[in-house]
């Protein structure tokens, strides 16, 4: 990007997973895979366990690159 970040090449969407285990399970695996960009969205309604997921995984969160759409 123009500002010196640089977006990972390979992520992992969570588009109609349900909110809670499921997509605790997905994000937990994809950042255990070295997967470090996850793709939600307001609307999928499972941000919250994403985060919960980037948390527990113990990753530096600068180190993930999350993108969300409203």
């Amino acid at each position: 990007m123009n500002d010196g970040n640089k977006i990972p090449q390979f992520g992992t969407g969570v588009y109609q997973v349900p909110e809670g285990k499921e997509t605790l399970d997905v994000v937990e695996n994809a950042l255990k895979l070295g997967i470090r960009h996850i793709d939600t969205a307001h609307a999928y309604q499972n941000e919250r366990s994403v985060g919960q997921a980037v948390k527990k995984s113990g990753i530096p969160r600068d180190e993930i690159w999350i993108t969300t759409k409203l």
